[in-house]
């Protein structure tokens, strides 16, 4: 106890004096505290201070004797300070001097202790340390002392310190044991001492297996597991008693000084380093496990010094330290002057101290006396406690102490050269031949800017580096760091087609490439022979069962279109797969063009990525010969490689027989493939006796040029192989013995076989002597193996060496332990140490010893079982360190599982919290550069697999996010190895994937640029498996846009697998990077691959650096300069390009997709610019011509270029474009031969058949059939009206030898001109075979009515659904009805099928009977059939599996049925699932289909969620939402807008297009809110929606506003392209006010085609079918009065100017729109070829039509004189026809019948006269009139008396109803009851009251005509299936009298808006009352809003409750 006090006190002493710095007795004013137990009273002051001065005096004795160094303020100078010292401190030391000054001490303190002193002694400690006042009596004794002892206790140390100084001699420090030494701090004798010992131990190593006999092993092993377990809980118990107190002092000192980053309240923090990491994790439960570290760091072997012998390299290490090359000094140990300390309640003390006093005490007391300090004494504490220890160990680490050593600051002048010129000099490597791999590994750690940018990209220095196994990983480490993607540099597979690259290089490849590299093996067979026949490949495996099949192509074509190098103007932008296909495809032309066109060559090579093109070029000039491609040789004719799959002409074989003898032997007479299947044709018998009686002597000279092998070659192996063989003796003489021939030959290694043979055949003949050429390889010369010492050999002379000088390799190099050494390190020359042990052994008898590996033979005889691997201490050379490390490390390892299973649990965790603790330690050191060990590197793994379980097991997100956050960057620091980086690395990026959305923004924003490389990595390989959300991923983009992008913008290549995740709002507010290379590089090469919104944002962004001026300045390269994105710039920043920047960057504009205002204007400007364009650049224009102005081509009529440009204006219409007349007839029609249609030859025919349809029938009548069958195929593809391509068909006919079954395909689209007499005689399998091809043609209704009738009439028509198929959907339900049973005879067949809602049904019926019960999985396995289910079996469906999982499969499985789905389905469907609680889940699975279905009173009860739901669908599928009638549409877009709060505000560009097809169907004053920044830039975009008048009106005013477009008196061209169509809805007023000047003939009719444009497409023909016919009118006339203002017509004093239309005005521009007076002026010829037109045109007025028709009387003659062609042609013109002139219509064909019966205008007298022609025309009677007929009739039905229509045909007429029934009829009731008495015939549908929904769909309007009594018993489902045309046909009176308020209440909501307002206002209260709830559910008031505007305001009435209530109590109140 005492020794234990006294060593304490001392301790203590010399602490409180150096921190006290104050001298003077302790004061008597401070109160003591604490109580005394002992007896002994406090010494007096007098006695305090005696006691003192005699302890002082001690202590300066002691510090002038001090033990042989230099008195303490003595001078170093002075002689006797220099004496020699002893080596040993002991030696020299007087202890009793210390001893008895420190018993001194004692005495002096036993009379103050007390036996608490130890408990309190902390806290004694914190209360000095902070500076109070308040200690107690101990402490004040203590300063007392201590500060009289500062100086000398400091000089002591120093003096101690003096003792451990080396020796400075020089021969000291270059001794054997220099670096024991400077680690130990040795002396010369304990360092010889030691290697002493080291040599006995591993003496006794050596001979101890010899001893260690089996028995006494086993012994041992007995005694150790004896002895073992109770050893192991001894020192547990050791442990627990005296280390844990250590352990949490140490914990709580690292937890106060090492601050550990926390969250503040904005949710930031700092980024923490590793250290601090470890202690967050020691706090948060993190099992951390570093014992395996701890190994690795004191017990790992230290690398190879060097990778080769070099001089200077003996004893040098491997490396550099990156550290001693820094130029600034190390910071000091400890910093005290500025630290944050952590809180208390950040360390354990807070957890210790609320538990309450615990054992043991001395921690508590600690924590206690922490617990009351405030900030200030905290931070005092810290630093007086740190400046104490950096005090006490500055002697230490201060060399500075010693005699003879220089102080750290002078330890010389640092070089002020850069790592880069001391080391990594990259210039120099490329001059090397290797490359120190060491030296590879130091540049790329301490200069890896610049090693990046000089190595990573320069393709020939990484192919050096990578020659050396050990730099293989420079690959990965290139692609991780360096700014651009440089896989596209490395990957270049073009040439590995030349020269097969390192297999580093493929694997690097394969890794980072390897989707385009094994779509590149797998679709080139060539390239995949090449690359597989390196051995080194075989490691890969492919499949390419998983690719796409390669899509079929012409490739021919595609290179004759794509490899014209004349018209590569910027060869440096040619992309790199286009000039990969030229040389692949095309590759004597590719050198032919290129390769010996140096200039263009220079040019290509501009662009890096071309690189390999330069080599190739080089291999194919000196290979190559030239020659026209155009001439085919004996390469082309003699492919064998193809003769296996093709067959060959016997003349092909014969010739190449004889003119490529040598390669048909091999290729064809040793391949049995090819052989025997040549044999097998006849005439190639004689291959037979060629191929067997072979001379080879003929061939030999041929083959074997051994005088062309002297110089470098390749030569087939086959060849050489063949002449080894038969030519033995040349062979030997003239390959073997030639030292030059055979190392050519040689170069390739499948010609390895070559040093075996030439040694077998010489070795018998020619001795090996010395000196003497043994196959060109001179051993004496050549194997110079002292030279190796200098530079190693390669693997071939090293081989050679071993082979052909075997006695002096094993003497010289196998006795060279250190060469041996070297050797073994090296992978091509690790055989040469396993080898040399035997031949050494063989060599020294008993030399045992050299061979043996002591460390591994001790395991072995031990019996321990581990991984360590000896193979280095084993190898010749090794240190014997090496295997005591490695014997030690398998040894702990060997321990490591039984000592686990004998510690117990506490012991366990002290052991890693001590193991911990020591890690931090270590770290501190590593980080002050005050140790070489590897610590951070040792400790990588173990970290990174520590955290990953936690974040594995870690469920609370707080938690991983600090990790995430606060640590992301140590972490990826850990894994920045740029080596080894795998997939299994990325544990931790993994997690920044799973962050919740609210915490995203925080965690990304805050992780450094080195991480978010590794999380775009991540993602570019794992995006197909990642399942982030399309929001998560669009948030991710946005923070790396917004944040780091603006501090690093090379980050921007490393975004590329984001890109089509970006928001276009995100890439609108990019940071300024325009100017930035690799951005706007990246941009180009990626802008292929994102949407189209989000290319024009960019385009958008990237504009806002360019302005008008510094475009038209920039010169004409801009465009190439600028790369792909310069086509996405807004339209009023691309107008700004001039014409000449346009035609030099024309290349990059036709690559990329221009939008049609943008073509137009590069047309409008080259063309309108340049007069001298050639050929060749109107071949690049293509179809850009036809946007030209017609003037400007036909400039060109005279010219070469004239042919080409009609060619291009011919190709656009044949596409179906639409261009102006001028140009058709300027190029094409205003021809004299024209004049004489006879004349014309087919050729002719073929060049004009896409213009034919302009001529008119008229022309097409006067050609002959020899003229029209040659052009058939031109004329098939052309879309020719029905009377058109009547002429034409039916002169094709007329050719006695056209067999018509077998030539019906051949008629394309002249399908519509064959009469339907003709299909009637057509056998069924002539239609069977021709019509899955014609169905698809623009059928009549006839014509499909006489196909489809004419084949399900036979009974085979199951078997022929697959034929039929294309005609399901206009087959009559009466053809499908008899075939029912028989369809569902094979279900699989009919469940594939696209029947339409009717045929479903009927189907559905049947297999519904057939199942008792149907289940889920039996109505999916129903297929198409399965949408005629009712409502009925879809409500016990549901009720049987009321689960959402399966609602989700019935809904899914209904959304993806062929054919709309009908009202009574989607209406059923919703209102049972409605019911139930999941019914908001299942919103999303709806569809749009069934969605819209919803009332709007449920559709306004959606929360935000549901509505954004419902508008996704809607946006995704938006046709349903355009058949809403147009106030349902109106009201749900109202509401949507509400709940998504676009009601207030801007209506923006991101909401607009949010809403996708509903945006313009908003209210009126959400609309006028339209950003008009978005309205100016994407008005073509615009033009494409629906508007409703007002909305025209609204669109009108924006373009006049000064922000848009002004005034339009100041409109330009530019404006009038842009604004386009829209100048129809300008007001009349306005639209006059336009410079006429700019408003041209042609302009207005590419005005007209673009309103035409889009009245066709799908948006606009759902738009016109809403509008009723006074908008349509009202429109009409805006479009007529354009045309009519500025050509002229509506000018005053117009006298003869007028301007009179051609039939190619008319193709354009209707007749309606032109005034009558210009019709009439029409020729006579004009107006005959465009008579068809003129009488389709539906806005011609009855005047018109009169004037009109009394032209065509004066052209044709009277009506009686009218050919069928010509009424065909007439359309509305018949309207004006007298009745006399109907009667007197020759109607013999249905061709004409059909186009009469098409008019709903005639009047009932008109209908009669026209039936009574027909019957007089076809001498028909009524009952004789068959199905096609009665289609072709149409509206002339309702002109059949009804005593006729008795005498019709039941089953004709039924089977034509589906065509009828599709018509507004004007038939009387009567008429209509007759017509629904023949449906109701037994041979038709049977009794009405049998009918099912699927017959009132089928019979459509005719529903109309049912009998009052019948339609007032109709029940639920048969309502369901009237049409709403059917419901408005009813008569008023009988409306109102047949439907009760109960079957009103089941219309839907489209039958109940089709009531007319004459049917309504004949029903009573009640009935109008049930008919308003089912038009407006939305409502709480039954009101009707028809009628009333859109953008009126609906809002429920106070009396609605009570309107309501007495609304249900009229309808359910029962009658009297």
């Amino acid at each position: 106890m005492p020794q234990r006090i006294f060593s304490v006190l001392f301790t203590l002493n010399a602490i409180f004096g150096i921190v006290c710095g104050q001298s003077g007795a302790p004061s008597t004013s401070s109160p003591v505290t604490g109580t005394k137990s002992s007896n002994t009273s406090a010494p007096d002051k007098s006695d305090y201070e005696k006691s003192l001065q005699e302890c002082v005096k001690k202590m300066l004795l002691l510090s002038e004797s001090g033990g042989g160094g230099t008195p303490l303020g003595a001078n170093r100078n002075d002689p006797a300070a220099s004496r020699p010292r002893s080596d040993n401190v002991l030696d020299i030391t007087d202890l009793s001097v210390y001893y008895s000054a420190l018993n001194g001490l004692l005495a002096f303190y036993t009379g103050i202790l007390t036996k608490d002193f130890l408990d309190e002694l902390p806290k004694t400690l914190v209360c000095i340390l902070s500076g109070r006042e308040d200690c107690g009596l101990e402490a004040e004794s203590t300063k007392g002392f201590m500060a009289q002892m500062e100086t000398n206790v400091r000089s002591l140390l120093s003096s101690l310190k003096s003792h451990t100084c080396l020796s400075s001699s020089s021969s000291d420090r270059n001794s054997y044991a220099s670096g024991f030494q400077n680690i130990f701090q040795m002396g010369a004798s304990a360092m010889t001492q030691l290697v002493s010992i080291q040599e006995f131990f591993m003496s006794s190593l050596v001979y101890m297996p010899k001893y260690l006999s089996e028995y006494l092993l086993a012994g041992w092993r007995v005694f150790t597991d004896l002895t073992f377990p109770p050893l192991v809980k001894y020192l547990s118990g050791v442990v627990i008693k005296y280390v844990q107190t250590p352990i949490d002092y140490v914990k709580i000192g690292l937890q106060f000084f090492i601050k550990i980053p926390v969250l503040n309240q904005s949710g930031q923090c700092y980024q923490g380093d590793l250290k601090q990491l470890i202690m967050w994790g020691m706090n948060h439960n993190v099992s951390w496990s570093f014992g395996e570290s701890i190994l690795d760091i004191f017990l790992t072997p230290e690398p190879a010094p060097c990778s080769y012998m070099s001089f200077g390299c003996h004893g040098a290490p491997s490396s550099p330290s990156p550290r001693t090359l820094a130029t600034e000094i190390p910071p000091p140990l400890l910093h005290c002057d500025q630290h944050h300390i952590s809180s208390l309640n950040e360390t354990f003390c807070s957890e210790f101290l609320s538990l309450g006093p615990q054992k043991p005490a001395v921690i508590f007391s600690f924590c206690q006396a922490m617990s009351v300090l405030n900030a200030t004494q905290m931070d005092r504490t810290w630093r007086n406690g740190c400046r104490l220890i950096r005090s006490l160990l500055s002697p230490f680490l201060n060399e500075s102490g010693c005699v003879g050593v220089f102080p750290f600051q002078s330890q010389g002048v640092r070089s002020p050269l850069s790592l880069s010129q001391l080391l990594c000099d990259y210039k120099n490597w490329s001059s090397l031949n290797r490359v120190d791999p060491a030296l590879v590994t130091l540049c790329s750690d301490n200069d890896r800017t610049e090693f990046i940018r000089v190595v990573c990209h320069t393709v020939s220095l990484m192919h050096l580096l990578v020659v050396d196994t050990n730099n293989a990983w420079v690959w990965n480490f290139c692609s991780n760091f360096s700014d651009t993607n440089v896989i596209h540099l490395y990957c270049t597979y073009e040439t590995w087609r030349l020269n097969m690259v390192d297999v580093s290089l493929v694997s690097f490849c394969w890794n980072m490439d390897r989707q385009r590299l094994e779509k590149l093996l797998c679709d080139d067979v060539d390239f995949y022979m090449r690359f597989f026949s390196e051995t080194q490949n075989a490691w890969l495996s492919l499949s390419c069962e998983n690719l796409e099949p390669p899509v079929s192509m012409d490739i021919a074509a595609l290179v004759a279109g794509t490899c014209r190098y004349s018209d590569w103007r910027k060869p440096a932008l040619v992309p790199g797969d286009v000039l990969q296909l030229c040389v692949q495809h095309d590759e004597l032309g590719f050198v032919q063009a290129i390769c010996s066109n140096s200039t263009f060559l220079t040019t290509l090579l501009q662009n890096v990525m071309n690189s390999w093109v330069g080599d190739l070029c080089k291999v194919a000039l000196s290979s190559v010969i030239m020659s026209s491609p155009n001439v085919l040789g004996i390469k082309d004719w003699c492919n064998y490689r193809e003769w296996t799959v093709k067959t060959v002409d016997p003349s092909v074989v014969g010739f190449c027989w004889q003119y490529d003898q040598i390669s048909f032997h091999k290729n064809v007479c040793c391949i049995m493939p090819i052989y025997e299947k040549l044999i097998l044709v006849s005439g190639n018998e004689w291959l037979t006796s060629v191929c067997s009686d072979l001379e080879m002597v003929d061939v030999l000279p041929q083959v074997c040029r051994y005088d062309d092998w002297g110089t470098p070659t390749i030569v087939d192996m086959t060849d050489l192989a063949l002449c080894a063989e038969l030519d033995s003796q040349n062979f030997t003489r003239r390959v073997c013995a030639n030292a030059t021939v055979l190392r050519n030959l040689l170069a390739n290694l499948d010609n390895t076989w070559l040093l075996q043979h030439c040694s077998n055949r010489s070795g018998g003949n020619s001795p090996t002597a010395a000196g003497e050429d043994l196959l060109g390889f001179r051993p004496a010369e050549q194997c110079q193996y002292h030279s190796w010492k200098v530079a190693l050999p390669d693997a071939a002379l090293l081989a050679l060496c071993w082979d052909y000088d075997q006695a002096n390799f094993v003497s010289t190099i196998c006795s060279d332990s250190l060469l041996l050494s070297q050797l073994s390190q090296e992978p091509y020359s690790v055989w040469v140490a396993t080898i040399c042990p035997t031949y050494t052994n063989n060599t020294h008898g008993n030399g045992t010893a050299s061979s043996s590996c002591l460390a591994r033979d001790f395991v072995k005889r031990l019996n321990w079982s581990c991984s360590t691997d000896f193979t280095a201490a084993c190898r010749p050379g090794a240190a014997q360190a090496l295997g005591l490390q490695l014997l030690l490390r398998c040894g702990v390892e060997t321990l490591q599982p039984q000592l686990d299973k004998l510690l117990t649990e506490e012991v366990s965790s002290l052991v890693a919290q001590a193991t911990t603790q020591l890690v931090l330690l270590l770290l501190a050191l590593e980080e002050r550069q005050m140790t070489s060990l590897h610590v951070t590197e040792n400790l990588r793994l173990s970290v990174l697999q520590s955290v990953v379980r936690y974040l594995d097991r870690e469920t609370d997100f707080s938690n991983k996010r600090v990790l995430l956050q606060c640590f992301g960057k140590v972490l990826t620091s850990l894994i920045q190895t740029g080596r080894d980086v795998t997939t299994d690395d990325y544990f931790h990026i993994k997690e920044y994937f799973r962050i919740p959305p609210a915490s995203l923004r925080a965690v990304l924003s805050a992780v450094d640029v080195m991480t978010v490389r590794q999380i775009l990595l991540y993602y570019s390989r794992n995006q197909d498996t990642l399942q982030a959300s399309t929001d998560y991923l669009q948030s991710m983009v946005s923070i790396f846009f917004q944040t780091h992008l603006a501090r690093d913008a090379s980050l921007f290549p490393d975004l590329v697998p984001l890109l089509d995740a970006a928001r276009p709002a995100d890439i609108l507010a990019l940071p300024a990077l325009q100017d930035k290379a690799n951005v706007l590089q990246t941009i180009n090469t990626q802008i292929g691959s994102l949407s189209l919104e989000q290319r024009r944002a960019f385009g958008k962004w990237f504009s806002q650096s360019l302005s008008f001026l510094n475009m038209t300045a920039a010169g004409p390269s801009l465009i190439a300069d600028i790369g792909n994105l310069i086509t996405y710039l807004p339209f009023s920043s691309f107008q700004h390009l001039s014409p000449a920047q346009l035609l030099d960057g024309l290349d990059v504009l036709l690559i990329n997709p221009l939008s049609p205002l943008q073509e137009q204007f590069v047309a409008q400007s080259i063309l309108g610019m340049f007069t001298n364009l050639t050929a060749e650049d109107f071949q690049r224009l293509g179809d850009l011509t036809c946007l030209a102005h017609p003037k400007d081509l036909l400039a060109y009529r005279n010219s070469q270029a004239f042919g080409v440009i009609q060619e291009n204006v011919r190709s656009c219409v044949s596409q179906g474009l639409k261009v102006p007349s001028d140009m058709v007839s300027g190029l094409f029609l205003n021809s004299t031969e024209l004049q004489e249609p006879a004349s014309l030859s087919p050729e002719r025919i073929r060049q004009l058949a896409v213009f034919l349809p302009w001529l008119g029938a008229g022309f097409l009548r006067q050609l002959s059939p020899s003229q029209l069958y040659p052009a058939l195929p031109e004329l098939a593809a052309v879309p020719f009206t029905p009377v058109q391509a009547r002429e034409i068909v039916d002169k094709v006919l007329s050719n006695k030898s056209w067999e018509i079954p077998g030539q019906l395909l051949s008629l394309g689209e002249l399908v519509s001109g064959l009469k339907v007499e003709t299909i009637w005689a057509l056998p069924s399998d002539s239609l069977l075979a021709t019509l899955p091809d014609i169905a698809l043609r623009h059928l009549s209704d006839p014509q499909a009515n006489a196909i489809a009738t004419k084949l399900w009439g036979s009974l085979e028509v199951p078997r022929w659904l697959d034929q039929v198929e294309p005609l399901l959907s206009r087959t009559p339900l009466l053809c499908v009805i008899p075939r029912v049973t028989l369809l569902l005879s094979n279900q699989t067949m009919a469940q594939r099928r696209p029947w339409n809602t009717q045929q479903a049904k009927v189907l559905f019926k049947e297999a519904a009977q057939s199942t008792a019960k149907l289940s889920t999985a039996d109505f999916l396995a129903l297929g198409t059939v399965a949408q005629g289910v009712d409502c009925r079996t879809l409500r016990q469906l549901v009720l049987a599996q009321p689960l959402s999982s399966a609602m989700r499969s019935v809904l899914a499985f209904l959304r993806q049925q062929p054919v709309l789905l009908h009202t009574s389905l989607k209406k059923c469907i919703i209102e049972e699932l409605y019911q139930f609680d999941f019914f908001s889940e299942l919103l999303g699975e709806l569809g749009s289909q069934i969605a819209l279905e919803l009332s709007m009173s449920t559709i306004k009860k959606f929360s935000v969620d549901m509505m954004d739901t419902l508008r996704e669908m809607v946006v995704q599928d938006p046709y349903p939402f355009l058949r809403l009638p147009s106030i349902k549409q109106a009201l749900l877009v109202d509401k949507m807008t509400q709940r998504l709060r676009m009601y207030t505000g801007q209506y923006s560009e991101e909401e607009f297009r949010s809403l996708g097809i509903m945006a313009t169907f908003v209210v009126d004053e959400v609309f006028a809110q339209l950003d008009r920044s978005f309205f100016v830039e994407n008005l073509e975009f615009l033009r494409g929606f629906c508007y409703s008048r007002s909305k025209r009106d609204m669109v009108a005013r924006f373009l006049q506003e000064p922000s848009t477009f002004g005034p339009v008196r100041y409109w330009k061209s530019q404006i009038l392209d842009q604004v386009d169509r829209f100048i129809f809805f300008l007001p009349k007023e306005v639209i006059q006010m336009i410079p006429s000047e700019l408003v041209t003939l042609e302009r207005i009719e590419r005005l007209f085609l673009t309103q035409q444009q889009w009245e066709s497409g799908p948006v606009g023909r759902l738009c016109r079918q809403a509008s009723d016919q006074t908008e349509l009118q009202r429109m009409f006339q805006k479009q007529q009065f354009v045309l009519q203002f500025f050509l002229g017509f509506l000018r005053a004093g117009r006298v003869s100017a007028m301007l009179i239309p051609s039939c190619e005005n008319l193709h354009a521009v209707p007749a309606s729109a032109w005034s009558l007076d210009s019709l009439l002026g029409m020729s006579a010829g004009a107006f005959s070829s465009c008579l068809e037109p003129i009488g389709q045109d539906p806005f011609l007025s009855p005047y018109e039509l009169t004037q009109l028709l009394s032209k065509v009387k004066k052209t044709y003659g009277p009506a009686s004189s009218f050919s069928t062609s010509v009424v065909s042609q007439l359309g509305r013109l018949a309207l004006r026809l007298t009745e006399e002139e109907l009667g007197l219509l020759s109607l013999t064909e249905l061709s004409s019948i059909s186009t009469l019966g098409a008019i709903g205008d005639w009047s009932t007298r008109q209908l009669s006269v026209l039936f009574s022609s027909v019957l007089n025309s076809t001498r028909l009677t009524p009952s004789q009139l068959d199905s096609s007929t009665l289609v072709a009739l149409g509206h002339i039905v309702c002109g059949i008396k009804t005593s006729d229509m008795r005498n019709l045909n039941a089953v004709e007429f039924g089977k034509a109803v589906l065509w009828l029934g599709s018509l507004r009829l004007s038939c009387s009731e009567e008429q209509l009851q007759v017509l629904v008495g023949l449906l109701s015939h037994s041979l038709a549908f049977g009794p009405i009251s049998s009918w099912g929904p699927e017959v009132f769909i089928e019979i459509g309007a005719l529903a109309a005509g049912l009998p009052d009594m019948a339609m007032s018993a109709l029940v639920k489902d048969q309502i369901e299936g009237i049409t709403p045309l059917a419901v408005s046909l009813i008569p008023d009176q009988k409306f109102a009298v047949v439907f009760d308020q109960a079957q009103i209440r089941m219309f839907s909501y489209e039958q109940a808006i089709a009531v007319t307002e004459a049917q309504r206002s004949a029903l009573t209260t009640v009935q109008q009352t049930a008919l308003a709830m089912v038009l407006t559910p939305w409502e709480d008031k039954p009101v009707d809003f028809r009628g009333r505007s859109s953008t009126t305001t609906l809002c429920p009435g106070h009396c609605s409750i009570f309107l309501e209530l007495l609304m249900l109590l009229i309808m359910f109140w029962p009658p009297f």
